[in-house]
């Protein structure tokens, strides 16, 4: 007995060694867009407080600077580079200017999204232009410029933020919820051809996550209460919680994941609660 101590000590001492380079992120490039604020931020200062070099777009320098400058206060170094993805020109000039500094990029995260919400009747060219644009044609843009680096190096990882829509879609968002169901099936195509040159792209796909953009939203209490009922951890959940899967996506770890949405939502995604009485009736 005391020799099986000895080696389940040993062990775990390994584990704990071979745990930290598994999920290790660190001395890795990595470019988010849509950076500066909700989940791209929190993820961007998870990977950077691992000792990644972390680069955040949007597409306002001022909005960038502020977000590194408030975060700097706290150890963490953010670069930037203001990029648009609904401009091709600006895509490419800041995938450009990220080679020319950094000299390569291990791990792209597609954040950047906007979303309008109304009925599909009241959806006007300009809205469903507008949403698509971004949504998906930017983050197309953005995957394939970094593909085509990460191709020639035969090594990367590609991150989509998905959504719950990208499973089945939610009342009124209807460009919102066709752009991230698109999202899904990019993800797959884009695993399919260039995992043989080394490639992973993975989806994560949040649930219902209280930021900025959403708290007005969140703050109905109707909502509020709907969005516990529906989720088996009966919270809203919070961009840091997004942190762990994508670093998880982005380490060695998944070496042998690609194609796939994983679905960061509290539960939401695994079935539908609804009002049976108490002992399941009849």
């Amino acid at each position: 007995m005391v020799g099986a101590r000895v080696t389940s000590q040993h062990m775990n001492s390994d584990e704990d060694e071979m745990a930290d380079e598994l999920f290790s992120v660190s001395g890795q490039t990595v470019l988010i867009s849509g950076g500066s604020r909700g989940i791209g931020e929190a993820i961007a200062v998870g990977f950077a407080r691992r000792g990644a070099t972390t680069i955040i777009t949007g597409r306002h320098t001022e909005t960038l600077a502020e977000t590194a400058r408030r975060h700097e206060a706290d150890g963490v170094t953010l670069e930037i580079c203001e990029c648009d993805v609904s401009q091709r020109e600006s895509i490419d000039r800041c995938v450009r200017d990220t080679l020319e500094r950094f000299g390569k990029i291990d791990t792209l995260v597609n954040v950047a999204g906007v979303n309008r919400r109304k009925p599909c009747l009241e959806v006007t060219d300009e809205d469903f232009d507008f949403v698509l644009d971004i949504n998906l044609r930017g983050a197309f843009l953005m995957s394939r410029e970094v593909g085509r680096h990460m191709v020639e190096r035969q090594s990367g990882c590609q991150i989509n933020i998905a959504s719950l829509n990208t499973d089945r879609p939610l009342h009124s968002v209807g460009p919102y919820a066709m752009s991230k169901a698109a999202m899904g099936h990019m993800t797959r195509v884009l695993a399919l051809e260039w995992g043989e040159f080394g490639v992973r792209v993975n989806g994560l796909a949040p649930g219902f996550i209280l930021t900025d953009l959403t708290k007005q939203l969140w703050s109905d209490e109707k909502m509020q209460q709907w969005g516990l009922a529906n989720t088996p951890q009966r919270r809203l959940g919070t961009p840091e919680d997004m942190v762990g899967t994508a670093l998880f996506l982005a380490s060695p770890a998944a070496a042998f994941m690609t194609g796939q949405t994983l679905f960061v939502d509290g539960g939401y995604s695994a079935g539908w609660a609804w009002p049976i009485p108490p002992g399941g009736g009849q």
